[in-house]
C-alpha cells in the first residue's frame, strides 16, 4: 500500500471519528431540552397553570389578562399560541444571522440559556400568579423554538444524506430517553411529596424548575463538541431585517423551490396536530377524564419510553421503505389514535394508557423522519434560515392547533370536541404530503438524492 493511500485512509478515519464525535455532541441538545418538552409542557405546566388561572378567575370562571375575558380553562392553550407569535418575529432573524455569519453556537447558547432561566423561574409560580406563568411560558417556548432552529440546521452539516434518517432518529431517541429518566424522578417526588415534607404545589414547582436546571447543564455538551462553519453564500441570499420582513424574504426565496414549500406546508399542518396533542393531552386527561396527576405522569412516561423504541424502529422502516412512506403510515396511525381518544371513558386510566401507547409508538418517528426528510430539501448555505420556517410548527410551537383546541373548548365547553377537532390536521397533512414528489424536490434543491427517501 502506497504512502498516499495510507495517508488518505488515515485522514478518512480521522474525519469519520470527528463526525461521529460531533454527532454524539449534537444528540445531547435533544437530551438537554427535551426534559422541558416532557416535564414542563406536556405534564406539569398545563394542569398546574390552569389551576392557577382558575384560582385567579372571577365568579364566571374567566380571567382578564390585559382586560380581555378568557375562560380559565383556555388560558394555557392561548398562551402556547402567543408564544408562537413571539417566536415568528425572532426565529427568521436568528436563522438568517446564523447562515450569514456561520456562528451558530453563540446564538444557540443565548437561546438555550434564556429558555433554561425562564423555566427555572417557574419555581416562583404559585398562588394566583397566572400572568407570571404565562410570561415565563412565552419566553421559554419562544427560546426553545429559536434554539431548535439552530440545532436542527446542523443536521445537513454533520451527517451525509445516507446517514440523516438514522442520526435524526437517534437524536429524538436521546431526547425521549432523557425525558423518561427525569420523569421517573418527577413521579417519585410528586407521589411522595408528603414524605419529603413538601406540599403538592411545591413539588410541582420543583419539577418545573429542575427541567430548567437540566436544560442549562447539559447544553454545555453540544456547545463543546459542535463547531461553527462558514458556508458560501447561497444564490438569492436574503438580508436580515425585522422579524416579519425576514420571514417574508425567507418564504419569497423558498418560492424558487416550490416542492420544498409544498412539503413544509404539509408538515406545518400535520405537526400542528402532533404538537397540540403533546401540549394539551394532560389538560384533556385531567379536566375531561378526571384523572389525577399520578395517572397523567404515568401515561406520559409510557409515551416517552415507547417513543425511544418507536423512533429507532421507524428509522429502520425508513431505510426499507423510505421516509415519506413511513411518515404517511404514521399519519394514518395518528388519525385512528386521536379519533379513538374521543370515546375514552371518564375515570378509567387504563384506557388513557392505551391511548398513550398508540401515541408513543409513532410520536418520535414522525418527528425524526420529518426533520431528516426536510434536511434533504434545503439548499446548501441556507440551513438555519429554512429551518426557521420549519421550526414554526415544531416542539409545541404550533399555534393553529392550540388555537383551534382552545376555541373548540370555549364554544362547546367540552374537551372531547376539542380533542377530536385535531383529526383534521392529520388527514389534511396526509393528503398534502402524499402529493409531494420528494425525489424531484431533492434534485430541485441541488442536493444528491438518497437511494430511498
Amino acid at each position: 500500500m502506497g504512502t498516499d493511500t495510507v495517508h488518505e485512509t488515515a485522514t478518512g478515519a480521522t474525519a469519520l471519528a470527528d463526525r461521529r464525535r460531533e454527532q454524539r455532541g449534537w444528540y445531547f441538545y435533544d437530551w438537554a431540552c427535551s426534559v422541558y418538552s416532557t416535564s414542563v409542557l406536556t405534564v406539569f405546566l398545563g394542569p398546574y397553570l390552569t389551576s392557577v388561572a382558575k384560582a385567579a378567575a372571577d365568579a364566571d370562571g374567566y380571567v382578564h389578562p390585559l382586560g380581555v375575558p378568557v375562560r380559565a380553562g383556555s388560558f394555557f392553550a392561548y398562551t402556547v399560541s402567543l408564544s408562537v407569535i413571539v417566536a415568528i418575529f425572532v426565529m427568521p432573524l436568528a436563522g438568517a444571522a446564523a447562515d450569514r455569519s456561520g456562528r451558530k453556537k453563540p446564538l444557540l447558547a443565548l437561546a438555550a440559556y434564556i429558555g433554561a432561566a425562564a423555566t427555572t423561574c417557574m419555581f416562583f409560580l404559585d398562588g394566583d400568579r397566572y400572568l407570571l406563568g404565562g410570561l415565563l411560558l412565552v419566553v421559554a417556548n419562544a427560546s426553545l423554538a429559536v434554539s431548535m432552529v439552530l440545532y436542527n440546521s446542523y443536521l445537513p452539516q454533520i451527517a451525509p444524506p445516507e446517514e440523516r434518517d438514522a442520526v435524526s432518529s437517534r437524536g429524538w431517541a436521546f431526547g425521549y430517553a432523557s425525558g423518561s429518566l427525569v420523569l421517573v424522578a418527577n413521579l417519585v417526588l410528586y407521589m411522595a411529596h408528603d414524605s419529603f415534607g413538601l406540599t403538592e404545589s411545591t413539588a410541582v414547582r420543583i419539577c418545573l424548575a429542575s427541567a430548567g436546571v437540566w436544560w442549562g447543564a447539559f447544553t454545555l455538551v453540544p456547545l463543546r463538541r459542535l463547531r461553527d462553519r462558514r458556508s458560501a453564500p447561497a444564490p438569492g441570499g436574503t438580508r436580515t431585517g425585522t422579524g416579519l420582513r425576514q420571514l417574508r424574504a425567507t418564504f419569497k426565496d423558498m418560492r424558487r423551490h416550490p416542492l420544498t414549500l409544498s412539503f413544509l406546508l404539509a408538515y406545518l399542518i400535520y405537526n400542528d396536530g402532533v404538537q397540540t396533542v403533546i401540549s394539551q393531552a394532560s389538560v384533556y386527561g385531567s379536566e375531561e377524564l378526571g384523572l389525577d396527576q399520578s395517572s397523567l405522569i404515568t401515561a406520559v412516561l409510557l409515551v416517552q419510553v415507547l417513543a425511544v423504541a418507536g423512533a429507532l424502529a421507524m428509522g429502520r422502516l425508513a431505510r426499507a421503505y423510505g421516509a415519506k412512506r413511513t411518515i404517511l403510515g404514521s399519519l394514518v396511525a395518528w388519525t385512528v389514535t386521536i379519533g379513538a381518544g374521543y370515546f375514552l371513558p371518564k375515570g378509567a386510566p387504563v384506557w388513557f394508557y392505551a391511548l398513550a401507547v398508540g401515541i408513543g409508538l409513532v410520536l418520535g418517528g414522525t418527528q425524526a423522519l420529518s426533520r431528516s426528510l426536510f434536511s434533504h430539501l434545503v439548499p446548501a448555505g441556507k440551513e438555519a434560515e429554512y429551518f426557521s420556517a420549519y421550526e414554526m410548527s415544531d416542539r409545541g410551537m404550533s399555534w393553529v392547533g392550540p388555537l383551534v383546541f382552545g376555541l373548540a373548548y370555549q364554544m362547546t365547553g367540552s374537551y372531547r370536541d376539542a380533542i377530536v377537532s385535531l383529526v383534521a390536521f392529520f388527514v389534511i397533512g396526509f393528503v398534502l404530503l402524499a402529493r409531494v414528489p420528494v425525489r424531484q424536490a431533492v434534485r430541485d434543491a441541488g442536493n444528491p438524492v438518497p437511494t430511498r427517501i
